[in-house]
Order: C-alpha cells, then sequence, then structure tokens
C-alpha cells in the first residue's frame, strides 16, 4: 500500500513571517502607537512653546514694570533714537535727567523728567510744539497710574503747572507737567506717546 508524501503548508504570501521580514511575529502589532504618539508630540510641543511663551511674555512685563518702580529712571538722556521717535528734546545742561520707555502693541511711551532754567524750559515748550502761555496752574497731566509707572509722585503742596500736546497720527502726543516750586529752575516731568 503506497503511502502518499506529506505536503507542506502552503507559504503566506510574502513569506514565514507574512513579509514582516523581521521574524518576531509581532511587528505590526507593536507599530500601532507609532502613530498617536508622534500625532500627540506634534500637538503638544507647539502648544506648549506657545503657552511658555505667552507666560514669560507676561512675566517679563510685569517684572519690568517692578523694576521701574523700585528701580526709578534710568538716569541720563534717552538715545537719539529714542528722541526722534518721541519727538523729545533735553535742554542742554540740564540737570536731574532721566528716563523710562513703555511698549505695548497699541502704543509705545517714553517718561522723561529734567531740571532745567525757566528761560531754556520755555524755549524747550516751543520746540515741541506749544508755549509758556498753555501751562495751566494747578494742572497735572499725568494720572496716578502713568506716575506709578516709574514712581513719580505729584503731590499736594507744591505750585504744578501743566499742559497737553495732542498732534495726528503717527505725531507724539505730550503730557507735560512742571513743578515750579522754584520758578527760575523749573523740574519737568513729561510723557511722550505714539500710536501707529
Amino acid at each position: 500500500m503506497e503511502h502518499s508524501a506529506p505536503t507542506a503548508p502552503a507559504e503566506e504570501p510574502g513569506g514565514r513571517d507574512g513579509g514582516r521580514g523581521d521574524g518576531t511575529g509581532g511587528g505590526r502589532t507593536s507599530r500601532r502607537w507609532v502613530k498617536p504618539v508622534v500625532i500627540f508630540l506634534l500637538i503638544a510641543i507647539p502648544a506648549g512653546y506657545l503657552y511658555i511663551s505667552a507666560m514669560q511674555s507676561r512675566s517679563g512685563s510685569t517684572t519690568k514694570r517692578q523694576e521701574a518702580v523700585s528701580k526709578g529712571l534710568e538716569e541720563g538722556w534717552p538715545s537719539k533714537v529714542q528722541r526722534r521717535i518721541y519727538g523729545m528734546t533735553v535742554p542742554a545742561y540740564a540737570t536731574d535727567v532721566a528716563h523710562y520707555e513703555t511698549n505695548s502693541w497699541r502704543s509705545s511711551s517714553l517718561y522723561l523728567q529734567f531740571t532745567t532754567t525757566r528761560k531754556k524750559f520755555d524755549k524747550w515748550l516751543k520746540q515741541v510744539g506749544t508755549n509758556p502761555a498753555a501751562l495751566q496752574d494747578g494742572r497735572i497731566t499725568i494720572d496716578e497710574d502713568e506716575a506709578a509707572t516709574v514712581g513719580w509722585e505729584f503731590g499736594s503742596g507744591h505750585h504744578w503747572k501743566g499742559t497737553v500736546r495732542e498732534q495726528d497720527k503717527p505725531k507724539p502726543n505730550f503730557q507735560i507737567t512742571a513743578n515750579m516750586d522754584n520758578p527760575d529752575h523749573p523740574q519737568v516731568f513729561v510723557i511722550s506717546t505714539t500710536t501707529p
């Protein structure tokens, strides 16, 4: 009685390992998690960077304001670029000169203070587009929040004079307040603000 030779089992397409070629038998299953992880990382990493950047920007703005209050204004004249942008000048030989700049998406401001002679102050007023007659007794043109940015205080018991010079964009607007306790040497506080 003849016995037929055993037939070999048919190979799966692509060979015994199903076309995986790695002999592990579980490659396709083990790689299923890769796609979801990659998608998650592509979304999470940029979102994380945006969040960190926003927090740093917010923190930096707060820190800059706190430093201005604690340290006061920066001593010395504003740079030439700042003076040009804000239409600001400083009288020759002025003393106690200090400045501080703030920037936001809505507007940018340059805070400036100096002490000068009455004659040079009058000339300075004309240079910024106003005149001594525009100064009003008792008028403080810089509000408390603005003053707090750099630690200015405009208390009672002083002879204040002030005026505002408004111009069409993109020219800056000026808020000018002067301490005239010593009329021969006024102490001037001014904020020049530009709006895009």
